[in-house]
């Protein structure tokens, strides 16, 4: 077999060297025969090695090539691969995937195929925005363990409309993404401002996207308002997260013909439940109420337990407008006093709100529960219902506490349904039992609640607490969620499960070793079940270090997700698990009422209850799904439901901001939630608001981090802060902008403002920007200004171009290829000249070695807001 040796002494003559000779008079070889010479080496060859090939001996020649290579490059024909290895460009493979901007400017691929992410440089993001899905080729160059890659095309823009602040000075404007994986400022014409006043709030449409060389330009087409107007978080936060808010007028007429109550027709061939003593249980504030319940005892033991789920298909069918802006939103986004719905009013609020006094359709599950809590029956059946008292669970949690001053008094109140409470409660208990002995993780967290002034501004955090009355409701849900789950599964429909994967590999190995440095150990080996889980915790639960064992066990868990194929769930410990009870807000529990009615109307079944008269109905009619159209589905809601938590998440970021601005300089007392190598996030005790400690506002000394430990510690003192330490700190600064609370230990002196970018006038523009890709980090906001106002007069933004050295006609080989020089107009010149117009008419580029970029990381969410999302999972996935 042929060495690389004998390929490389191979002679070959270049077809093209005539063409090369006329031009030059130094030649060196063409373009088409390095390619062709390329082939022959799969792992690359190097500069010097090609010299050597060709027999390139004298400086100027192998400069000449070195150019020639570098010019090939950039023009898309060949790529340097690993130590600077050439291969033909369609040697390297391409990849498909889509862009994840980081704020500091570079990005990474994220692959189709599921492969690892390929690291993308800030040059390779000027091309595009967070989102596009493009073609990239792997260039080979690893970053920090990652390959990096080079875009070649541009398949899909993910951006065309997106939230800014306007900034404007004289004529010229641009927009600043408040999406921080954005990182390209946003050209506006003045033609096509709008009217929009220094510091808005706008949404802006993207006219021209980015490209080398070209910043992105675009279209006011609203004005926002404000910045700091009430409400304006939420308007933010619906508009960059792109969440559905408008119903499109098809939708508007198809409700249109709805009216306030049930048409009487639509009542029968439905089981008449009207005499049975439902109550509806939910929070004070609750405006839709899509689930009520009652006990039963039985005479021989356990009980009979009766969900009733407002019947949510009756109304939105397959196919329809309704139907089809349902799947687009998935879900119902709840902000703090204000709610994107998934269905409109009438239906959420009105037909399927299963209001006290009045007739509502439901879908209900009857089950029977054995003496020890374990569901031993089930049934499902269309009904006609009468909600005859609607509770909070305050009010239910009094009448079931014989301690509270209040119990007495709503007992009387409600003395019709007194009994049905405490049956209820009777079965909690052993529901209660049941999952305990079932092993279903259970963690202690605190949910906080913001209350408003008249001006809607934040004046209290205050924590929510939870009663029986709450676990009462929960474990009734879970029960009818399961009996779902188990009913599709015995029909083999397709159909959406909720599944909750156990801890992967690495975060696992990552949670014992900690466990380990605390003498803790956590059981079941390389699989731990959720009852090893729970044992520890239990263990734990006196320790002083608890919440800290607690936040370690949270963070090793996945994020439960929406699909066809059954995994189980790993936190509730059930086998399998759908979602039922909640239709008017959550799209895959109609799927499932869809999926039980349908077997309703055309199978025979022991686990339905049909009723005389009720119409058939085919699959094509009421559930046209297989596993391909589950897929999606499954895909789609599960995207909804994060997109749906990082807008909440960014509303609250922002009031809580908001709320902390008007005490800088105060001091609380806190507990370090997590550490890193830049700093601790403390979550101050009394308000539940996280902030950052940075390592430079810590005592003067260098701090190493220990991350099996958890801590920071400094080198000379030994002072030591760890995961679940006590602190009294101080709020030194909240950056509006960033959405970011900035602590100092308390004694340290704190900045005293708020940085909050209210900028009324040209004086107050933004100062700092962070970094623009490919622009080189702090570029000073004249600078920006008059790129922006370059861009709105229809000015280039070249570099000058630089005046060449006078040279020989021997030296014109040499710097013919001169990959990165800036564009001018290249002189008339002699023939043999002709090469350095072609292969210098380019802009100059200056390779440098790249700078140690941070790890990108996912927006880092706070441990209450990851148990909040978890506990949802446990609790709230009824």
């Amino acid at each position: 077999m042929a060495t690389s040796q004998d390929k490389a002494k191979t002679k070959v003559v270049d077809p093209h060297a005539e063409r090369e000779a006329d031009k030059y008079s130094n030649p060196v070889p063409s373009r088409e025969y390095i390619l062709e010479h390329l082939k022959s080496f799969p792992e690359g060859r190097r500069h010097l090695e090609l010299a050597e090939d060709f027999a390139l001996e004298d400086e100027d020649s192998i400069e000449a090539i070195r150019r020639r290579l570098r010019a090939m490059e950039r023009d898309g024909q060949a790529v340097r691969i690993h130590k600077g290895r050439y291969v033909p460009i369609e040697s390297v493979p391409i990849v498909i995937g889509r862009v994840q901007g980081h704020r500091d400017g570079f990005g990474f691929l994220v692959p189709e195929d599921g492969s690892k992410d390929l690291f993308l440089h800030n040059r390779q993001m000027d091309w595009v925005f967070d989102g596009d899905v493009v073609k990239v080729r792997d260039s080979g160059h690893a970053y920090k363990g990652k390959r990096e890659g080079q875009i070649v095309e541009v398949i899909e823009r993910n951006t065309e409309v997106l939230v800014g602040r306007y900034f404007r000075r004289g004529k010229a404007g641009f927009v600043v993404p408040d999406n921080a994986r954005i990182c390209h400022e946003i050209t506006v014409r003045p033609e096509l401002s709008a009217g929009a006043e220094d510091g808005q709030y706008v949404q802006v449409k993207i006219v021209e996207h980015p490209a080398p060389h070209r910043s992105p330009e675009g279209e006011v087409l609203e004005i926002m308002g404000d910045y700091m107007a009430p409400g304006m978080e939420i308007e933010v936060a619906i508009r960059s997260h792109d969440i559905p808010h408008e119903w499109p007028q098809e939708v508007l007429d198809e409700i249109a013909s709805l009216g306030a109550e049930v048409e009487e027709q639509d009542k029968v061939h439905r089981i008449d439940l009207r005499d049975k003593h439902f109550v509806t249980i939910d929070g004070e504030d609750a405006r839709d109420f899509d689930d009520a319940v009652l006990a039963e005892r039985n005479e021989e033991g356990g009980w009979r337990l009766w969900v009733a789920i407002a019947d949510v298909s009756h109304y939105v069918t397959p196919g329809s407008a309704l139907d089809e802006e349902a799947v687009n939103r998935a879900t119902s986004v709840y902000f703090p006093e204000n709610v994107i719905p998934m269905l409109p009013e009438v239906i959420s609020n009105g037909l399927c709100s299963l209001m006290p006094e009045v007739d509502r359709l439901c879908m209900v599950c009857e089950m029977t529960i054995s003496e020890s809590g374990k569901l031993t029956g089930y049934t499902f059946f269309e009904a006609v219902m009468h909600s005859h008292a609607r509770l909070t669970y305050n009010q239910v949690g009094a009448m079931l506490d014989s301690n509270s001053r209040k119990r007495d008094k709503l007992r009387e109140r409600y003395r019709g349904v007194v009994e049905d409470i405490d049956t209820l409660n009777e079965l909690y208990q052993a529901l209660l039992a049941q999952r305990q002995q079932r092993g279903a993780i259970e963690f202690d967290t605190v949910e906080t609640k913001l209350l408003f002034d008249e001006q809607r501004k934040v004046k209290q955090i205050v924590p929510v607490h939870r009663n029986d009355a709450h676990r009462l409701i929960e474990e009734c849900m879970l029960c009818a969620n399961v009996a779902a789950a188990r009913f599709l599964e015995k029909h083999e429909l397709p159909a959406l499960y909720r599944v909750h994967q156990g801890p992967k590999e690495k975060k696992l190995e990552s949670l014992r070793q900690y466990l380990g440095e605390l003498g803790l150990n956590l059981g079941g080996g390389d699989k731990p079940t959720p009852s090893d889980y729970q044992k520890l915790l239990a263990e734990t639960a006196e320790r002083p270090d608890a919440l800290v064992v607690q936040t370690m066990l949270l963070r090793s868990m996945s994020q439960a997700v929406y699909q066809p194929e059954n995994e189980g769930h790993f936190g509730l410990n059930y086998p399998a698990y759908s979602h039922f009870t909640s239709p008017i807000r959550r799209y895959p529990d109609l799927l499932t009422h869809r999926a039980i009615r349908y077997v309703m109307r055309s199978k025979v079944s022991e686990h339905v209850r049909p009723v005389a008269g009720a119409t058939p109905l085919a699959a094509s009619e009421i559930y046209p799904y297989d596993m391909a159209k589950m897929l999606v589905l499954g895909e789609q809601c599960s995207m909804a439901e994060r997109r749906a938590d990082e807008a909440t998440r960014d509303v609250m970021s922002w009031l809580k901001c908001e709320y902390l601005s008007d005490h800088v300089g105060d001091t609380f007392s806190g507990v370090i939630s997590a550490v890193t190598g830049f700093g601790l996030f403390v979550e101050l005790t009394d308000i539940y608001v996280e902030g950052l400690v940075h390592i430079t506002a810590l005592d003067k000394d260098y701090y190493q981090y220990d991350q099996a430990k958890q801590r920071l510690i400094g080198e000379r003192s030994r002072v030591s802060y760890q995961l679940g330490d006590e602190l009294v700190v101080q709020v030194a600064r909240v950056d509006m902008e960033e959405r970011k609370i900035h602590l100092c230990m308390a004694g340290q002196e704190a900045s005293g403002e708020a940085k909050s970018p209210r900028w009324t006038d040209e004086g107050d523009a933004p100062k700092k920007r962070r970094k623009a890709a490919g622009k080189g980090r702090g570029r000073s906001t004249d600078d920006r200004i008059a790129r922006a106002k370059q861009s709105a007069e229809g000015e280039t933004t070249e570099r000058p171009a630089r005046q060449p050295r006078k040279r020989s006609v021997k030296q014109d080989s040499i710097v013919e290829d001169k990959a990165e020089r800036p564009v001018r107009q290249p002189r008339k010149r002699p023939a043999k000249r002709e090469r350095v117009a072609e292969e210098s008419a380019q802009p100059r580029r200056v390779e440098a070695k790249p700078v140690a970029k941070p790890k990108l990381k996912r927006k880092r969410r706070t441990v209450r807001s990851m148990a909040k999302k978890f506990m949802s999972t446990l609790r709230g996935d009824e």
